[in-house]
């Protein structure tokens, strides 16, 4: 082997099949005469995904060329580059990963399909492109991190909706955006960071009906935001971290 060949192979500059990749067998000659590639670090051969986008951004003329290649990598990158108008064939592509971002870039019309797509990442896609009631729909997902990227996006209002979801997470993100008046309902939710996140935003003549927790933790968060006049079972609670930040503040309130 070459010494240009083992610098090349010790860089990691390998294609999707295992193969060194070497310049001398790059048909992109004109490209890496122009400075617009660069084996190991700016490269459409290899493997590395990394490598692959900085090729496309350099040269995205080049990303049509490649939306049949046989790396999943190398069609969901050139994806991200290619005419939106090129990508109608990619929408049953096998790979999800190229339909996600098939999902990102062609215009709303065109992908309705793939909000029943059978892989969750497609769907998360797709909720960051929804809105309203459509994005709405994706409450309804059997896949916790579809309806988690939804009620992110969602309005506060319709997070309404997910207020008794199965999933702890989407109850906590519910929690941190739904209209405050829904608060009062959630304050019984069987997870504790659900309930420290409503104990976060309640408002005070509601937040006393927390200062009985199980958690500790939320017990906390009553002791640092209740008006001091309302800190006092607080002031022998059975934990320590909170009975001294009750008796803290109450010794402040008296000076």
């Amino acid at each position: 082997m070459s010494e240009n060949g083992a610098a090349e192979v010790e860089d990691g500059a390998f294609d999707w099949l295992g193969n060194p990749v070497r310049c001398a067998d790059c048909p992109y000659e004109e490209t890496r005469a122009a400075g617009l590639c660069d084996l190991g670090k700016t490269c459409v051969m290899d493997r590395r995904a990394r490598r692959i986008d900085r090729f496309f951004a350099l040269n995205p003329a080049q990303a049509e060329r490649h939306l049949a290649h046989p790396y999943f990598e190398v069609r969901t990158l050139a994806a991200r580059y290619a005419s939106p108008f090129r990508l109608v064939a990619l929408i049953d592509d096998a790979e999800p990963d190229v339909r996600a971002m098939v999902a990102l870039r062609l215009p709303l019309a065109r992908i309705g399909a793939l909000a029943h797509d059978p892989d969750p990442r497609v769907r998360i896609a797709i909720a960051q492109r929804l809105s309203g009631e459509a994005l709405a729909a994706l409450f309804n997902d059997s896949d916790y991190s579809v309806r988690l990227a939804a009620a992110r996006r969602a309005e506060p209002a319709l997070l309404l909706r997910l207020i008794h979801d199965s999933d702890p997470s989407v109850r906590r993100e519910a929690a941190r955006r739904v209209p405050a008046y829904a608060l009062v309902g959630m304050i019984a939710d069987p997870d504790p960071l659900v309930r420290i996140e409503i104990a976060e935003r309640l408002p005070d003549e509601a937040l006393a009906l927390m200062t009985k927790d199980e958690d500790f933790r939320v017990r906390f968060v009553c002791a640092e935001r209740l008006p001091v006049a309302a800190l006092g079972a607080l002031a022998d609670d059975a934990d320590e971290i909170v009975r001294d930040l009750a008796r803290q503040r109450l010794s402040m309130g008296a000076e």
